[in-house]
């Protein structure tokens, strides 16, 4: 099973990301399963939302604390939120950041994925809409949802605009290996 947690803030579509990543799977063939955690936080507040992909049934109802991959929407949440928390060994991060130089990323992670999802979303919409671009960079870094269907219901639920964003961030992501340092395409 793969275990996602995606971290974000009110109002930037955690929610909705970790449903489309659900749906894609499903329509490839797996099983999936989603919810978010909230708290009482208003927009703007830290959000998680946790997803679960499987070849079988997936029972387990609980959050994700042991994800073998963790999405950072928002940078920010790096200085008040320990996204890193119970990470499996291996596990891949999928980051909105232009570098991750100034990143002190634990050893249990081995491949870091990150694109310039701000920059990116105020050159397409006029405004900070980061999570289509992570969600490209997801799909291109991890291989494990098709890139067909997650478009296919990114443009159901955001519209054609959304497209452009998922395309650049499938296009424009760069992957490192952390241990070796090495560039994958």
């Amino acid at each position: 099973m793969k275990e996602i947690r995606i971290h974000g803030r009110g109002g930037q579509g955690a929610v909705t990301t970790s449903e489309i990543i659900v749906y894609a799977a499903v329509e490839d063939g797996k099983y999936g399963a989603c919810f978010p955690y909230f708290g009482f936080e208003k927009k703007g507040g830290p959000v998680s939302a946790f997803v679960r992909i499987d070849e079988k049934k997936i029972r387990e109802k609980n959050q994700v604390y042991n994800p073998n991959c963790v999405m950072v929407i928002d940078p920010t949440l790096l200085k008040s939120v320990d996204v890193f928390v119970g990470a499996k060994e291996d596990s891949i991060l999928v980051i909105n950041t232009k570098s991750i130089e100034d990143i002190d990323i634990p050893e249990n992670i081995t491949k870091v994925a990150y694109v310039d999802a701000n920059t990116a979303s105020m050159e397409i919409f006029g405004r900070l809409l980061p999570n289509t671009v992570v969600l490209g960079a997801f799909v291109k870094a991890t291989n494990w949802v098709s890139f067909d269907k997650v478009s296919e219901k990114t443009q159901a639920i955001w519209g054609p605009k959304n497209q452009e964003a998922l395309d650049y961030g499938y296009n424009n992501v760069v992957i490192v290996d952390v241990n070796g340092g090495e560039k994958r395409d």
